[in-house]
């Protein structure tokens, strides 16, 4: 499932990487959320919960429709 999430975001990881940031895959649980670490400029974007929402997870979820949710650690719920 690891190996599935990286290749999700492989395709979104250009963009984040051309804004200064990226992202890092923490774990998957065993309920199948992706627990993410954003680094660089997305961690302190104000406008990271927007990516998450809108770019990171539904980039995964659009790829492992499996995956029950995404949260970052270090990203505060809007």
């Amino acid at each position: 499932m690891l190996e599935r999430v990286e290749a999700a975001l492989e395709k979104i990881r250009p963009f984040l990487i051309a804004d200064g940031g990226n992202v890092k895959v923490l774990e998957v649980t065993e309920d199948l959320v992706v627990r993410l670490e954003l680094e660089g400029a997305c961690e302190s974007c104000p406008m990271s919960h927007m990516t998450m929402k809108a770019g990171i997870e539904e980039a995964i979820k659009r790829d492992i429709p499996e995956i029950t949710g995404v949260v970052a650690v270090n990203v505060a719920e809007a």
